[in-house]
């Protein structure tokens, strides 16, 4: 069988699958699961075409790292074939251990395990499946192979995760704002003492990059109405958890079901096999079947969270640069609990405060280092002469409250 295969991508154009062993990955059940996982939550409630999904983000990143890759091997740097089919697969399987949703159910079904301690756990199962071959790329996911650059081009302020799923957003969502030098910032792409830069020559692409994260996330990521509607989500998941758990009888797919009845840490969920091959069963359509029966439940705080949901009427988010007024917030949830006949607690579901955190660029978590014309290495934010990108490395944190519109 040919295994050297090209896929029609509406952002790239034509991608290729490489080589027979990222071909059987694609091919194998916890990827294909993928197919079946927004890519951006419940954004499609606001921006109609945000519909991709983690299958599609995927295979572009694995794009662009080939890209990556070629241009490095280009500039000399050695990367042999075996190093590059691993970083390949490790950029390939990295959000292989997302749930439903994406980020939006990531604390309500499985608290304290993040999606990326399931992907390694994926990744290893995957290993053993394939007698070994993927051990190089785990290696280089979790950061501990020699070649660190090979690790930053997966996981750091600049990697192909990054560059192709603020590309991909904007596409689908027409957000012209996100859209950046993608091919051109990798063009500039080097490796200085194993560290991956950025040429001189790209600094304004980078300057763009930077701006363009903090756009997406106010317009897109933490646009108001998506954050509404990713809390009652998260608010209809823990409803039917805490029924779950007082024993009350819930129409649910087996899978869901399983995390539903289940609490679980990381290392009660590590400890049990079945646990993780139960987590990959579930994708979108468990939520989404699953709600559709809750909205006719006896429970009434249930009952009232998901006719909301499918209906779109969703929470008003009102958000501020200081904490929302606590007068306020007590009076609304009287009003809730006095409206829908529920008791105070009952009246927090559909009446609270969150808080919401932007970080445009992190130099903490991996500086952005720019190659100066003298071979000097310089952080993105001291190399810039654009005095904003030493302000977009602060955090941004703004809150908003949230209360159903018929409190008003």
């Amino acid at each position: 069988m040919n295994k050297k295969k090209i896929i029609n991508d509406p952002v790239y154009g034509f991608i290729s699958i490489k080589t027979d062993l990222v071909f059987d990955l694609i091919s194998h059940p916890y990827f294909q699961r993928l197919r079946y996982i927004k890519q951006l939550g419940m954004t499609h409630l606001v921006y109609p075409g945000a519909l991709h999904t983690r299958f599609h983000h995927a295979l572009g990143a694995m794009h662009l790292m080939s890209t990556a890759l070629q241009t490095l091997c280009d500039k000399g740097h050695d990367i042999t074939p075996d190093e590059q089919e691993a970083a390949t697969i490790a950029i390939l399987l990295h959000d292989i251990g997302h749930g439903p949703f994406s980020h939006a159910l990531e604390r309500n079904l499985v608290s304290g395990i993040s999606h990326e301690d399931i992907s390694i756990m994926l990744m290893e199962k995957l290993n053993e499946t394939f007698d070994g071959r993927l051990s190089m790329a785990i290696a280089i996911f979790n950061g501990t192979y020699k070649k660190g650059f090979l690790h930053q081009m997966v996981s750091s302020q600049l990697d192909m995760d990054r560059l192709d799923y603020l590309n991909r957003d904007s596409f689908f969502t027409g957000v012209s704002e996100g859209i950046i030098s993608f091919d051109r910032i990798i063009k500039m792409l080097n490796v200085v003492d194993d560290y991956l830069v950025v040429e001189k020559k790209g600094i304004y692409s980078i300057e763009k990059f930077i701006i363009a994260r903090r756009l997406m996330y106010w317009q897109v990521y933490l646009h108001k109405t998506v954050v509404a509607a990713e809390q009652m989500l998260g608010k209809i998941l823990t409803r039917a958890k805490y029924l779950s758990h007082q024993g009350v009888e819930l129409f649910a797919t087996p899978a869901l079901g399983h995390f539903l009845r289940n609490a679980f840490t990381k290392e009660s969920f590590t400890a049990d096999a079945p646990n993780l091959e139960t987590f990959t069963c579930l994708d979108d359509n468990d939520i989404m079947a699953s709600i559709k029966v809750w909205v006719n439940h006896s429970d009434k705080v249930l009952r009232i969270l998901c006719s909301h949901f499918m209906k779109r009427d969703l929470y008003q988010a009102d958000i501020t640069n200081k904490k929302p007024n606590k007068i306020l917030e007590s009076e609304l949830l009287k009003t809730a609990g006095q409206k829908y006949g529920i008791t105070a607690d009952e009246a927090k579901y559909f009446v609270f405060t969150e808080s919401l955190t932007n970080h445009a660029y992190k130099p903490e978590d991996g500086r952005i280092l720019i190659q100066m014309n003298n071979g000097q290495t310089k952080d993105i934010a001291e190399a810039s002469d654009n005095f904003n990108l030493q302000a977009l490395a602060k955090p941004v944190e703004k809150f908003i409250l949230c209360y159903t519109k018929d409190l008003q």
